[in-house]
């Protein structure tokens, strides 16, 4: 795919993403992804040698192999939004193997999946590409629904299975989440002295985020935030959704409530309204790139998917992340069409033309 195949695919609309320059925070600033990323961040850090040559793993493999970006495939949805609701777009993805090709096909450098899944084609697939293996989920089967990060297995099981990575979600800002933030710090560390990476997926999940007007579960300040104790408890990649509005500690900062610390500059000088720039804010929370930042593909939309999720590429690579993970835009289709989706996702981190801004 050429930049001029992007210009189409994203409109007129959204021409403007591959010009913007950031007047925040310079990309001099950030520690990039880059060909050396693994050696020249994590080779100076408490990181074992097993679990540096498990990211190493992870960033030399697929089509983006040896760039410094990441194209992953998560499967973690069959629990999290429920098996039918996710695959009865393709029936065929009720079988995990599927999506293990899918994955590689689609020249993903690592699949995220359930540990029941990786049990099941381990001697198969370990090999074959890396796995993260998502060691807690939120089950949706309990009535009423209720939202809370629980184990599903462990980290010696998940090393057993051959995996490179634990992958884990936090919903901050959640009752629950301090148990949780105990929890994932402990399996991170586990993780880590057993030689495996460690992906967090950082979430906010409060009622009183969600105000009349807006919903601040995806505003820059507080995923930023959110980022910031992710890679607090040694999370070496953060999972964070797009941000899409900012002001997050400002509107829940009204009448005589008073929640967390916010400064002014953190909605000017530190962040413009800009898609761009609001990312950057959260690369600049994940020790400035120094944790790689990679951000959620999202829903399907049906016809709308391939723009939605070239324009998200675009949006995280000028901000400096460092890729996306993509599943049900990939998986919610047939599998030709879902590689195709897979690739042009990757085209973005590997046209030279696109660079951070």
């Amino acid at each position: 795919m050429t930049i001029h195949d992007v210009e189409q695919i994203i409109g007129a609309e959204n021409a403007e993403l591959l010009t913007h320059t950031c007047h925040t925070i310079p990309g001099k600033l950030l520690h990039l992804p880059s060909p050396g990323f693994v050696e020249e961040i994590f080779g100076i850090s408490n990181r074992n040698a097993q679990t540096l040559r498990n990211l190493s793993a992870m960033f030399h493999t697929g089509r983006l192999s040896g760039t410094g970006y990441l194209s992953i495939l998560p499967v973690d949805q069959g629990v999290e939004h429920s098996a039918g609701a996710s695959f009865a777009p393709n029936k065929l993805y009720f079988d995990p193997e599927n999506i293990i090709r899918l994955a590689i096909e689609g020249g993903c450098n690592a699949v995220a999946t359930t540990i029941g899944g990786l049990a099941m084609l381990s001697r198969k697939y370990a090999a074959k590409i890396p796995f993260i293996v998502k060691i807690n989920h939120n089950e949706l089967l309990t009535y009423p629904n209720k939202y809370d990060q629980i184990l599903f297995g462990s980290v010696k099981d998940a090393w057993n299975l051959g995996a490179a990575a634990i992958g884990a979600t936090i919903y901050f800002g959640s009752p629950e989440s301090d148990r949780q933030i105990t929890e994932i710090a402990a399996v991170f560390e586990e993780a880590h002295a057993m030689g495996m990476a460690t992906v967090l997926w950082c979430y906010l999940r409060n009622p009183a985020f969600k105000q009349s007007d807006r919903d601040y579960h995806e505003s820059a300040d507080l995923t930023g935030q959110a980022n910031y104790l992710g890679v607090t408890i040694q999370a070496d990649i953060i999972k964070q959704k797009l941000p899409v509005n900012n002001g997050g500690y400002v509107a829940l900062n009204t009448g005589k409530v008073s929640y967390g610390k916010w400064n002014k500059s953190m909605y000017s000088s530190l962040a413009t309204d800009n898609p761009i720039d609001l990312c950057r804010y959260q690369v600049l929370n994940c020790f400035m790139g120094r944790a790689g930042l990679i951000n959620s593909g999202g829903a399907s939309a049906g016809a709308s998917d391939l723009k939605e999720a070239v324009v998200t590429a675009i949006i995280n690579k000028r901000a400096g992340g460092m890729g996306l993970i993509s599943g049900r835009k990939a998986f919610q289709r047939s599998f030709l069409e879902g590689v195709s989706l897979l690739h042009a996702i990757q085209d973005v981190y590997l046209e030279k033309e696109i660079t951070v801004a």
